[in-house]
């Protein structure tokens, strides 16, 4: 983006069109996915860890039940060609990711290998063992209708991965807690979206929502796996969301500050460059550079080469900038 590469896979997916809710489909295992010693002893270490910062009052993770990526594929509908997802998943936790995905680096005993050395380097991190995908959730881009702007947020210190960084509009792991239907039914990416947009920014059932799924993508850093939104509010502005978030929002602890910017190609990618690559998690940009897209290709009434005018403004920011490579 705008000379800049992240570490940001992405999966299926360009913003063009959407992936409708009816074609992804989640086949879920009840059965907890395996971990290797090494990372049952990390975990084991979290756990005690955490279990003592409870004891003693301090500020500490607490554990909840999750979903590991034991596989996706992808198919195209015969007739106009959409594509189809399958997602297999397995019970986890948030345990589990914090042993794995922030592990990735730690010299195991004995013969100081990484797991990403024995299961990422020079391999396709598609097919990476589903241990190391132990989070899977969603990332949004949310516009306000009313005034026409894109939010951004920036994660509080309190939040692991990627603390103090500007990340998605919202973004929630799926759960196994809230995300599993008590009635069988299907697991589903659209309604975590939904609770993340409820959670963290206050919007109702009531609201309307013009939510649609762009993408899955992987952030390459942590193994992260993520479905990729963008919501549109159609009668909400800046204004009427900070004055939800003064009366408070349930997830309000996990950001520290908002921008809203106006949702034009241009204003978002100034934004966008005017930080430096540090400031943001590796998926954020892609997220954002999916909407403009999919915002652009609406506006040319479902042409797909609406990307046309994003790919058009990108020139132009990167102009702007100086050429947009690797910034400190």
């Amino acid at each position: 983006m705008g000379g800049r590469v992240t570490d940001c896979h992405l999966y299926e997916g360009d913003g063009a069109r959407a992936i409708p809710e009816r074609n992804v489909l989640v086949h879920h295992l009840a059965e907890h996915v395996d971990l290797p010693a090494e990372v049952r002893r990390w975990r084991a270490e979290i756990e005690a860890e955490e279990a003592r910062k409870a004891a003693a009052g301090e500020p500490h993770r607490w554990n909840s039940p999750r979903f590991a990526l034991e596989g996706i594929t992808v198919a195209r509908t015969a007739d106009q060609g959409e594509p189809v997802v399958h997602l297999k998943l397995r019970d986890a936790d948030y345990y589990d990711f914090l042993a794995a995905s922030l592990n990735l680096d730690r010299p195991r005993p004995g013969d100081g290998l990484t797991l990403r050395r024995l299961h990422l380097e020079n391999r396709d991190p598609v097919h990476a063992p589903a241990f190391l995908s132990s989070s899977l959730g969603v990332i949004v881009a949310v516009e306000t209708g009313a005034d026409g702007k894109m939010l951004f947020a920036r994660s509080s210190p309190h939040v692991a991965g990627y603390p103090r960084r500007w990340n998605a509009s919202v973004s929630e792991g799926l759960s196994g807690a809230h995300d599993l239907p008590p009635d069988g039914s299907p697991i589903s990416f659209h309604a975590t979206a939904r609770r993340a947009l409820r959670k963290e920014l206050g919007v109702t059932a009531e609201d309307r929502v013009e939510l649609e799924l762009l993408a899955f993508g992987l952030d390459l850093r942590l193994h992260q796996w993520a479905a990729f939104f963008r919501a549109v509010l159609p009668d909400l502005g800046e204004e009427d969301l900070r004055r939800r978030w003064a009366r408070g929002v349930e997830d309000k602890w996990e950001h520290d500050s908002h921008a809203f910017v106006p949702a034009d190609p241009d204003s978002v990618l100034d934004f966008i460059l005017e930080q430096p690559d540090r400031a943001w998690a590796p998926c954020a940009p892609a997220l954002f550079c999916l909407a403009l897209v999919r915002g652009a290709v609406l506006r040319r009434g479902g042409d797909p080469a609406g990307r046309l005018d994003v790919e058009a403004a990108m020139r132009r920011a990167r102009r702007r900038h100086g050429g947009a490579g690797p910034a400190e």
